[in-house]
């Protein structure tokens, strides 16, 4: 018998032996096919591992796990304004991790961690069997793992993700560091408190750098990574309490047993108290406002796109300063916020908001902004919104226009100049505009013939509507570019002839920078508001840190042009200017208020040769976003420019100018702008001081002289004192200001030639004007309406009557051409 033969034979015996057995036994497999179903189970299965090992990629990082914090400081590099992104988290390299910390680490998670190749097969079946046998329900995986599961995966506990967890930990270990490893997971760990990674666990808890950490301290932050939430002593239960000191003392022993440190320091250490849990560093108050204006300069300047710099990572240091911040919100809120009672006046103390920018002539740098109350309760940012009409605050641009433009004036052909006289009759037509157009003046007042400096001095209306279309629409625009408006605005169409009284519709920075241009002699900055810009953890294959861009000034007018609009500029602030409230400063100022049609705005924007500010004031209906008249607010029938937007700016100025040396005007106006040559028939020269120079000063009728349309000018002697107070310039000094004089004619009967500007300033709250007459500064109108006025008159001088108002039609006849602001 072969050897084949004898082997058939056993076969066939054991199956015969099998048939003999009973149905239910012989349907059960024999050891031999359950071995080899065993054998062949396992070779499929390292088959499909060793497959499934190359075929699976590392993935990506998970969104969360990269995810970083931008830090957001003041311009002295240290003071934090906020932390912004969802995840409270700063990288930071194994180099800067204390050895303490990553050993208390290794001790308290994963004690085989050098050992191991990534994966703990006995430690997961120990846990496993501590699990199943009551122990409590216990983790096996390793430093590692839990590195992939926060860096790669996700937090969902399913096969399919334990699966690949298991097969991209192998292959991480194979392709990383150990270091590398364990930097990973102590970044991308959380340790409650919001803090995501070491760094900010540090910080949270002891309030020190990651690298000051102690070793009692490593120790705890360790034991913290088990149960972050219910281990924070400070808030745990005293169940809690006690387990995480339990697992503190755990972490310690397993660094005696893995040799990191001796029983005798172990003994010597004890627990670390956590500082008590601090409000995380949020957008609340004014950060949120900051942040806003920091953020969109770096993406409208594109140095980092919108993706990029959500992602996080950075620490931008900003241009704001902290004590110049804090003075602006306290100017709003002593100056405003103080006078209003929305329980006792809802319908108009509620929903006024505050538009504020401060910046640095000479530089751009901006200094400050107000965006609103609080970003926690109003996360829209005032300061940058370009929705409000800036109204006569535009006036100024108008005259730069007109001194560059080298054009003659309608009233006398001769190139326009500072004291080039127009007709100021209320609602008197504009003439070659490209649209009908005649604005009324404030309380229909007719100033007769009246020179360019004193129509900025009363902000007549009717003079700059002929002024700016004179100068050429289209070159207004352009001089409003030059110095800082976006070209994208609405309201500057030159097909408008309304366009010279402030349709204009920038924000408060925007408005900023043109007034800090005319302060720095028409050299105009855009305004800028990072000064640094950094990487919080730079190392190998992080983003570059793009340059930040010059800021160069470009200029805007020459200065003869723009020192004279400050000359003009500087009479507005004077006691018969629409911004006397803002002589409380006690330094020299120039500026402009401005306030808009159906009291919508009102403006007040200004500047000192170290600062310009604006500060803009309107009411919004929070879920329209319709804007609401400022009639009313705070009591008063009306607000301007004049009321409180110059006392906040005077109020913030004072505050963030206190202890400056007070500095002059360093002006070199353009002679053509001071002394036009004024021959023909129509005129008599004169050299008289300004309506405000001296209120005391007198007016007196001369020879009359023909003005526009011929009527006849009154005009007054010229005062004995200067035209303006002095500014002194230091401790004891005192330098007075060039006495400069010019034509200055009275206005015709009927009105008063004293009658001072309507809305100089407020009148006490105790003597609140209940009138709603509109007055004549105008403003932002439908297209279909008559300019409804804004301001409320101050009561006139002693002895001094007022003429009755005569009413004419309307005559802003154009519906296509919106009345102007």
């Amino acid at each position: 018998m072969t050897l084949s033969t004898g082997r058939r034979a056993r076969r066939a015996a054991r199956r015969e032996v099998r048939r003999a057995l009973p149905l239910l036994r012989r349907l059960l497999p024999t050891w031999r096919i359950c071995l080899g179903t065993v054998f062949g189970a396992l070779l499929i299965a390292v088959g499909a591992f060793a497959v499934l090992y190359v075929i699976v990629p590392l993935p990506d990082p998970n969104a969360q796990a990269v995810a970083q914090s931008n830090i957001y400081l003041y311009a002295d590099g240290v003071t934090e304004i906020a932390r912004t992104g969802t995840v409270n988290r700063t990288d930071v390299g194994i180099e800067r991790i204390p050895v303490s910390t990553r050993q208390a680490v290794v001790s308290a998670e994963d004690r085989t961690f050098y050992q191991n190749r990534g994966i703990d097969l006995k430690g997961m079946v120990r846990a496993g069997w501590n699990t199943l046998t009551g122990q409590g329900m216990q983790g096996g995986s390793t430093i590692t793992q839990q590195y992939v599961k926060n860096y790669y995966l996700t937090q969902s506990r399913t096969i399919e993700r334990k699966g690949r967890e298991l097969l991209i930990a192998l292959k991480v270990d194979q392709q990383r560091d150990k270091n590398e490893i364990l930097a990973g997971y102590l970044n991308t760990s959380y340790f409650g408190r919001g803090a995501y990674g070491i760094q900010s666990a540090a910080r949270a808890y002891y309030g020190v750098d990651v690298s000051e950490l102690t070793l009692a301290q490593s120790a705890y932050l360790a034991a913290l990574l088990q149960a972050p939430s219910a281990y924070d002593v400070k808030t745990a239960t005293p169940a809690n309490r006690e387990r995480a000191l339990a697992r503190w003392q755990y972490t310690l022993d397993g660094m005696v047993q893995l040799g990191f440190i001796s029983a005798t320091e172990r003994a010597d250490t004890a627990f670390p108290d956590p500082l008590d849990p601090q409000p995380a560093t949020g957008l609340a108050g004014q950060a949120g406002y900051l942040v806003g204006v920091a953020d969109d300069y770096l993406v409208t300047n594109r140095i980092l796109d919108s993706a990029t710099l959500k992602a996080g990572g950075w620490r931008i240091t900003t241009t704001f300063d902290q004590d110049k911040q804090d003075a602006f919100a306290r100017a709003v809120h002593e100056e405003l916020t103080d006078e209003l009672d929305p329980a006792a006046r809802p319908a108009t103390d509620t929903d006024v908001r505050v538009a504020g920018a401060s910046v640095e002539p000479a530089t751009g740098r901006v200094v400050a902004v107000y965006g609103g109350p609080d970003y926690a309760k109003q996360p829209y940012n005032d300061a940058l919104r370009q929705d409000n009409q800036i109204g006569s605050t535009f006036k100024p641009i108008d005259l730069a226009a007109g001194l560059s433009s080298h054009r003659g004036s309608s009233s006398d052909g001769l190139p326009i100049s500072t004291e080039t006289r127009y007709d100021g009759t209320s609602e008197r037509p504009v003439t070659d505009g490209p649209t009908p157009y005649a604005p009324p003046n404030e309380d229909d007042i007719d100033y007769g013939s009246i020179t360019l400096r004193q129509a900025m001095v009363k902000s007549v209306n009717s003079v700059y509507a002929q002024e700016g279309v004179d100068a050429g629409l289209a070159h207004v625009r352009e001089t409003a570019i030059r110095l800082g408006i976006p070209a994208d605005v609405p309201g500057m169409d030159p097909a408008n002839t309304s366009m010279t009284l402030g349709t204009a519709t920038p924000s408060a920075l925007d408005l900023a920078g043109v007034y800090a241009a005319l302060a720095n002699h028409g050299e105009a900055h855009r305004p800028w508001s990072v000064a640094k810009l950094e990487r919080v953890n730079p190392g190998p294959g992080q983003l570059d840190v793009p340059d930040l861009p010059d800021q160069p000034g470009t200029t805007a007018l020459d200065r003869g042009t723009a020192d004279a609009v400050t000359d003009v500029l500087r009479d507005v602030i004077g006691p018969r200017g629409t911004g006397a409230a803002a002589l409380d400063l006690g330094r020299p100022a120039a500026g402009k208020t401005g306030t808009t049609d159906a009291n919508l705005s009102a403006w007040f924007a200004g500047y000192t040769p170290e600062l310009a500010t604006t500060v803009g004031l309107f009411r919004e209906n929070p879920k329209t976003h319709a804007k609401e008249p400022l009639a009313g607010t705070a009591g008063y029938a009306r607000i301007n420019g004049g009321a409180f937007p110059t006392r906040i700016w005077t109020s913030y100025m004072g505050d963030a100018l206190d202890g400056t040396v007070v500095r002059s005007f360093d002006l070199q106006p353009t002679e053509a702008t001071k002394w036009p040559d004024i021959t023909g028939p129509s005129t008599t020269p004169a050299t008289t001081a300004p309506a405000s120079a001296s209120p005391t000063a007198t007016a007196a009728p001369s020879p009359p002289a023909a003005g526009t349309g011929g009527a006849p000018i009154p005009a007054a002697p010229a005062p004995s004192g200067p035209r303006r107070p002095t500014a002194t310039t230091g401790p004891g000094t005192t330098v007075p200001d060039p006495v400069i004089t010019v034509v200055t004619p009275e206005p015709p009967t009927p009105v008063p030639p004293t009658q001072p500007e309507p809305t100089q300033s407020q009148p006490s709250p105790t003597a609140r004007p209940t009138s709603t007459r509109p007055s004549t500064e105008p403003g932002t109108t439908s297209p279909t309406r008559t300019p409804e006025a804004t301001r409320s008159p101050a009561p006139p001088p002693t002895g001094a009557t007022k003429p009755p108002s005569t009413s004419r039609p309307p005559t802003t006849a154009d519906p296509a051409t919106p009345p102007p602001a």
